[in-house]
Order: C-alpha cells, then structure tokens, then sequence
C-alpha cells in the first residue's frame, strides 16, 4: 500500500490512488500540534496513513481499518482518537480526506467552494467519477487539450460524463459546444450542478441515458469508461465521429490496450497516440472517412 503523507500549514496531503480492502477515517481532532509529539506526523504514516492534513490546532488522517483507534491512541500518546467513516472517490480508487487544488496540463480543478480563476474549473465533491485525481481522467484531459489546441473543434461528445470533466473542460479550452451523456442520475445532477457553477450551461447539454441518445456526428468524441464496454461500443462509437474526427478513449489497463485498439481498427478507425500513466492507457484514434 502506497504511503504518502505530509503538512504544511493548513495544506492538504497527498493522495493515495491504491484502493485499500477497507478504509476509516481516523481523526484525531484534539491533538495539539504544540504540545503533541514530535514524530506525530511519522507515527501516522508508520500506521500507514493515506493521507494527513491539519484541521485547526489538530490532525486528520486516513487509515486503514485494520488499524485500531487504540492503537493510533497508543501510537501518538493520546486518550482521546475520533473515528469516522472514510469516502472513496471516483468510485473508491482515489481515497482523499477532501477535496483539493490540482493541475492538470493548462487546467486548474478546484473545490467548489474555491475562488474562481481564469484557468480554472470548479467541481462539487460528489460519487460521480470524475475528480481528475485518477490517471484515467488526467490522461484523458492531457490528450483533450492537445486535441484542442491542436485541430479547434466546434463540438464535443462526452460518453460516460461522470463529473462532466472532461465535456467542461472541452468548453474552457474553447470547444462551442458539447452534448454529455450518462445513465446514472447522480452524474447527470453533478454534471448540471457543475456547469452551473462554472457558467457553462448555454454551451452543455446534459443527457441521461446511453450511447443511443447521442445523435448526429462530432468532430471529437470521448470515452472515459472501462475497456470491456468500449470494445463493446466500438461499432456505435465509430458512428458518432465525423469526418477525419478523432476519438478519445481512456478507463484501459494498458494489458488491454491492444484489443481496445483492435476493435476500433475493425470499425475504420486508425491509432494516433497512445498515453501511459500508473498501468492505464488513453488512446487517440482518428476515422479514416
């Protein structure tokens, strides 16, 4: 299990992308930084925290659930170690204490709750998939803009919008247009939720439902789901790429790139580029019509 932990001030820590079997956040509220232990912080990450930050005058970190209140109490010299139940996101790969600040390539994501600033993109903390956080998603942005800067394409399609991410972040990198469509209804909400805050909702159109209430065809298309069901999609996909259009696709272990790959090539579609980070793959491929 990963371990990366650290404070400065009031900032966050860094985040575990290692999904843990069972996790709880252990919170010691009422440790005094002054006066606690000079190996706090190290007794923490020796426990195997996934993540620490400072909370007032006190600390927060998440453990595993195998390590026992007491034992953390034991550990920092205390009588007195809060717990309370941890939540994954992006469907529990990423474990965080809250949301913060990061950057990925041109684009600043932000908590809601964060000041507005030209080059950023604010989202609300929800279960839809979607932080940035997971390698899926920055991947996926990195080749978006690259796409974007690259070709300027007046429309987007967003397969599996989750956050709305990746359709958001087409519209801040100057996109027109973009249609995002998902089944679930807690991703459609965030979506809305997200374009709202962000001051894009005359430019997105949110879609509960599955590939097939997509119409029309895109200059660019994305696809941020799992390997099996974008093989599955192929020949639909394919479709909704226009001419010379390109089609991003991520959510792929790199194991099973070359039969994602394939599957598109059967459907007319060639390989640009290929994106690797942390044994996920985003693929860029263009139509040959």
């Amino acid at each position: 299990m990963k371990r990366s932990a650290r404070v400065t001030g009031t900032a966050p820590a860094a985040s575990s992308t290692q999904t843990p079997r069972d996790v709880r956040c252990l919170v010691p509220y009422r440790i005094d930084l002054d006066n606690a232990p000079v190996d706090a912080l190290d007794c923490l990450i020796d426990l195997g925290a996934l993540d620490i930050e400072a909370v007032g005058h006190g600390l927060a970190a998440l453990l595993p659930d195998d390590v026992s209140v007491a034992r953390v109490a034991a550990a920092l010299g205390l009588d007195d170690v809060q717990a309370t139940k941890a939540l994954g996101r992006d469907e529990d790969s990423v474990w965080i204490l809250r949301q913060r600040p990061l950057r990925v390539g041109r684009l600043q994501i932000l908590p809601a709750d964060a000041a507005a600033v030209p080059d950023g993109l604010r989202l609300v903390d929800s279960a839809a998939f979607g932080t940035g956080l997971h390698a899926t998603t920055a991947l996926c942005l990195e080749a978006l803009e690259e796409e974007i800067d690259a070709a300027s394409p007046t429309g987007l399609l967003d397969i599996g919008t989750g956050s709305g991410v990746l359709a958001l972040a087409a519209l801040h990198f100057g996109v027109e247009r973009a249609v995002a469509i998902d089944i679930d209804a807690e991703a459609v909400r965030t979506t809305r939720e997200n374009a709202r805050l962000n001051g894009l909702t005359s430019r997105l159109q949110v879609v509960r439902g599955d590939l097939e209430m997509a119409s029309a065809t895109w200059p660019l298309v994305v696809a941020n789901i799992l390997s099996a069901p974008l093989i599955e999609m192929a020949p639909a996909l394919a479709q909704r790429v226009g001419h010379r259009g390109r089609i991003i696709l991520s959510g792929i272990r790199s194991s099973l790139t070359p039969e994602v790959e394939q599957a598109y090539r059967r459907v007319g579609m060639r390989h640009v580029s290929t994106r690797t980070r942390d044994g996920w793959d985003a693929i860029t491929l263009q139509a040959s019509w």
